[in-house]
């Protein structure tokens, strides 16, 4: 059983080279779908483990090389045969997650969206120009600014303020109502102890910024120099060669369809935080205000440094 194994490991593994020829990518996968669906539920947990990173691999080149719904296709049968037969949880909550990519990537291929009529899902106002996307979120450091200006006003009121400003009073019960949704992200903000600087979380980086950041291809020059344990840092898989990797100003790399949405969500490298810069302009301007302030900052406490040699 053991040496049976030990060869349908060695058939997987090439399989997982062809994966990355785009002549032989569905025919591989329809290979691994059929070893899996033969072999998958009397192996061994080594066997398994070998069996989901192979399935691990054809969604990464997939998201990472690959786009004709063709290929897509293969790999979506081959997530929900798999999905149906593993047992661990994460495992089948990552095939789940996979699938619905699958889906989302088909039906974007099949129903392009329809530029013309974006409009009619709401734009916004912008510099005098009207968009076409939905206005985007207000920052969370502008929220907070609003439910503490809002909470003095109420206050102010409660305490006998003067009658004529029921509308600025209206305004700001209406303030508070829209931003009570939005409670369990502004609360862990404000609940900053006084000594702690309260710093803004960071608007998503520049869509130009993202869009201008150079894209390599790994060779086996690249990857012998990364090491052979080399991975992408945010979705932890193992990189080979011909895998398309996204640079950061840092030099860090990352497959492109891991990098955007994480710097939608944290607009810092995963490995040493180096931010990108926004389309916020009003967060920029308190990035450049942080940084003259830090740089006086340090040169007072170089002056008093200096004045107590002095003085010694």
């Amino acid at each position: 059983m053991a040496s049976s194994e030990e060869g349908l490991k060695q058939q997987l593994e090439e399989l997982q080279k062809q994966l990355g020829k785009k002549q032989k990518f569905e025919d591989a996968v329809s290979s691994i779908k059929s070893l899996f669906l033969k072999f998958y539920p009397s192996a061994s947990t080594s066997l398994r483990k070998t069996f989901y990173t192979v399935i691990c691999r054809v969604a990464t080149i997939l998201k990472t090389r690959y786009t004709a719904p063709g290929f897509w296709h293969a790999g979506l049968g081959l997530f929900e045969q798999a999905e149906v037969l593993v047992s661990d949880s994460s495992e089948k909550e990552h095939l789940k997650n996979c699938i619905a990519q699958a889906k989302e990537q088909l039906n974007l291929a099949q129903n392009p969206p329809d530029v013309s009529s974006s409009s009619s899902r709401g734009g916004y106002l912008f510099e005098g120009h009207l968009t076409v996307d939905p206005e985007p979120p207000e920052p969370l450091w502008l929220l907070q600014s609003n439910l503490m200006r809002a909470a003095s006003i109420l206050e102010a009121e409660s305490a006998g303020g003067p009658s004529d400003h029921n509308n600025t009073t209206r305004n700001a019960s209406a303030m508070l109502e829209e931003l009570i949704s939005n409670l369990d992200d502004i609360i862990p903000e404000i609940m900053v102890p006084d000594n702690e600087s309260r710093v803004p979380k960071a608007p998503p980086a520049s869509k130009e910024v993202v869009a201008k950041l150079p894209v390599i291809t790994l060779t086996e020059e690249i990857l012998a120099r990364l090491g052979q344990d080399a991975e992408c840092a945010i979705c932890k898989e193992n990189l080979v060669v011909n895998d398309k990797m996204q640079e950061l100003p840092c030099k860090h790399t990352f497959h492109p369809p891991c990098l955007k949405p994480w710097l939608d969500e944290h607009n810092s490298c995963p490995i040493c935080r180096h931010e990108l810069q926004t389309d916020d302009h009003v967060y920029e301007s308190w990035k450049e205000c942080e940084k003259e302030a830090e740089e006086e900052r340090k040169g007072a406490a170089n002056a008093v440094r200096g004045g107590e040699f002095i003085f010694i």
